[in-house]
């Protein structure tokens, strides 16, 4: 263990702020499981902290991994891991429509082991990489737009499209912090204008062939749009057909300024999802606002940290890279919060650290680790290398 710490590296600040979410997670997680234990189980909720305890420890090792390697392997890793993404999301959608009840559209089973894993999560850390690396590669050069349409623009369009039809928050989510990075490295306004229409276009296509064929997509768009309809409508009846949003509100209003205490949620009991999507309601009703409100300066701490970070980097991939892998998850908590207490439509986004769920703390972590590798080894980047392609990786990135 003490070989470990020592050898933990880069900003120490943005490493407690992780361990002090995860450490957190194990409270809210733990009280709002109960329900699933009785709903699928035996009723004992042990075995839920022992799945995140275990989900958890995986993703440290992950975390603990990816910081340990230079961030501009990452560059090369990107070019290979990306195509791969793009087949795994095809073999995802491949599986059929339902399993068991549930989207099978978003989710693939890992061989041997048996664990189900969710591709979109990955495919959004590859592509943001893959992103950050050509934009840190045409920096400095005058490019058309009709070049950056396949080197750029048609692994994006690829990689949202295939998950569009199962997960349309997470499609608009990974296009927006696209685009949103992009912005940052200065791509040109007007090109960007024209990814955004050629985006609505593709998207309006899409709902009208789903409309036109129900079968291709059952239930897809008719949940997006009811679900947009009744967050918009604001007659009480309206409001009383999602029922999640009023247990999440029934949750918040209970909770009250210092909440009913840990473990003593009632809410967990009728509200779906209580230990993922909707884990931010039972924490306010359990720690009240002040608890919620200490989660969120958290995340915001985070956020200060990834700017000092960014400002104290030099090398411009660096850069992108941190935005490109910090924002979406700043953005993905607040968009959590923002619909457990209604300012946004239900979406289905986790709670980065804090919500139950192998997919989401593995690739938030892989996320973080990456981030922690720029500020272990950014000071080294700036020192000259004794070969220009000294690293194979680098080699290939320079040469696609």
């Amino acid at each position: 263990m003490q070989y470990l710490i020592k050898n933990i590296k880069g900003d120490r600040a943005i490493w407690a702020i992780i361990a002090l979410l995860a450490l957190f997670s194990f409270m809210p997680v733990y009280s709002a499981s109960s329900n699933l234990a009785y709903l699928y189980g035996d009723g004992n909720t042990l075995q839920f902290l022992i799945k995140h305890l275990a989900h958890l420890g995986l993703g440290f090792v992950i975390l603990y991994g990816v910081h340990r390697v230079p961030y501009h392997y990452f560059k090369g890793l990107s070019m290979i891991a990306l195509p791969i993404v793009m087949i795994l999301l095809v073999l995802t959608m491949a599986q059929g429509t339902t399993i068991a009840g549930a989207n099978a559209a978003r989710w693939i089973k890992v061989p041997v082991v048996g664990v189900t894993f969710q591709t979109s999560s990955l495919a959004s850390v590859v592509l943001l990489i893959y992103v950050a690396r050509y934009m840190a590669r045409i920096k400095e050069t005058q490019i058309s737009f009709k070049q950056t349409i396949w080197p750029l623009w048609a692994p994006v369009f690829v990689v949202v499209g295939l998950i569009l039809p199962a997960n349309l928050s997470t499609a608009l989510l990974i296009f927006g912090m696209v685009v949103m990075l992009v912005f940052v490295a200065g791509h040109p306004v007007k090109y960007i204008a024209s990814v955004l229409g050629l985006g609505l276009l593709a998207l309006t296509l899409f709902i009208l062939t789903a409309k036109a064929f129900p079968d291709l997509f059952p239930n897809r768009v008719d949940t997006w749009t009811s679900r947009i309809e009744s967050f918009f409508k604001e007659d009480l009846d309206a409001k009383e057909k999602d029922y999640q949003i009023t247990q999440a509100n029934i949750a918040i209003a209970t909770g009250g300024m210092m909440g009913l205490g840990p473990g003593k949620s009632i809410q967990k009991n009728f509200l779906p999802q209580s230990s993922s999507d909707f884990i931010y309601a039972i924490i306010v009703e359990e720690f009240g606002l002040a608890g919620g409100l200490v989660l969120m300066f958290l995340y915001l701490f985070l956020l200060f940290r990834l700017v000092i970070l960014v400002y104290k980097t030099q090398d411009y991939f660096a850069r992108l890279l941190v935005v490109g892998l910090g924002v979406p998850l700043l953005f993905q908590a607040f968009v959590n919060m923002g619909v457990a207490v209604s300012l946004l439509p239900v979406t289905g986004q986790t709670l980065p650290l804090i919500s139950s769920g192998g997919t989401s703390i593995w690739t938030t972590c892989l996320a973080l680790g990456a981030i922690l590798s720029v500020s272990a080894h950014r000071d080294t980047a700036s020192q000259p290398k004794k070969s220009t392609h000294s690293n194979p990786l680098d080699l290939l990135s320079e040469t696609l």
